[in-house]
């Protein structure tokens, strides 16, 4: 870069990601039921969606239809979420009929933490195949030697015991009260 060239101003964040589906109809389904995502447009002629991700002033996922072709591409996106929802998510996700997964793919009934970052994280699949991470980075201190591990170690390895299993109780049926309403 020239010395006297402006840097560019800071980036804030991504606004927008695009994935490719094969059936439109059942990835808006997906989306809407399992992910929780409000649908913002779809144009059918062009076979494809948008969802609001926190809202329009926060993000958007584009889902384009491309069909069901030999070569499929899988990929990955990561959804930010509040802990004390990713803590909810896996027995929500089972309920639905999908599997939670860790990070190298293996079913998990809890999610894990990057120790490096830190961050709480699960992963799970959409019906193409793409890596859906719901994501929360820690306020803890990186610990890089710890890897990726259950939250229940991380906590252990904190020194936090007691609360896990009756908090995660009570935020599910806090769950399931506000999907009543």
């Amino acid at each position: 870069m020239t010395a006297n060239i402006a840097p560019m101003p800071p980036i804030l964040g991504v606004y927008e990601t695009h994935l490719t589906v094969s059936s439109l109809k059942t990835s808006i389904s997906f989306y809407q039921e399992v992910v929780g995502l409000e649908l913002a447009a779809r144009f059918e002629e062009r076979r494809i969606a948008f969802f609001w991700v926190g809202g329009k002033k926060t993000g958007m996922l584009g889902l384009w239809e491309t069909g069901s072709g030999p070569l499929q591409m899988r990929l990955h996106i990561a959804l930010h979420m509040r802990k004390d929802d990713i803590l909810l998510a896996p027995a929500l996700l089972k309920a639905r009929g999908v599997q939670p997964l860790g990070f190298h793919g293996e079913p998990v009934s809890e999610p894990i933490v990057i120790g490096w970052v830190p961050a709480l994280s699960l992963y799970f699949k959409d019906p193409d195949g793409h890596s859906i991470e719901l994501i929360c980075v820690l306020d803890d201190e990186p610990d890089a030697a710890f890897g990726m591990q259950p939250w229940s170690t991380w906590r252990e390895r904190r020194g936090i015991t007691g609360q896990r299993v009756s908090f995660q109780r009570g935020l599910l049926k806090r769950a399931s009260a506000r999907s009543a309403t």
